[in-house]
């Protein structure tokens, strides 16, 4: 399993997002929507932050938009 963040620069969710799993030490990819359309197009993100649990094929298992601790903390929960 691994953990997904996709995200703009000029989103403060993002950061607090970002903050999060750090102080949390968990290791994820980041991905810049803004560079990177094709993952915006294949997530179907239409606003950020949004985390994404991958399985090890690399299919969605659940997902979290938005700064939601909670969620996000059921999602690191999984890893």
């Amino acid at each position: 399993m691994k953990l997904l963040k996709l995200y703009q620069d000029d989103c403060p969710s993002c950061v607090r997002v970002d903050n999060l799993l750090n102080n949390l030490e968990v290791e994820y990819e980041s991905v810049n929507v803004q560079e990177n359309l094709d993952a915006a197009v294949q997530y179907g993100i239409m606003s950020t932050p949004v985390t994404i649990l991958l399985d090890n094929e690399g299919n969605e298992v659940q997902r979290s938009a938005g700064f939601n601790p909670e969620e996000l903390e059921e999602l690191i929960s999984k890893l």
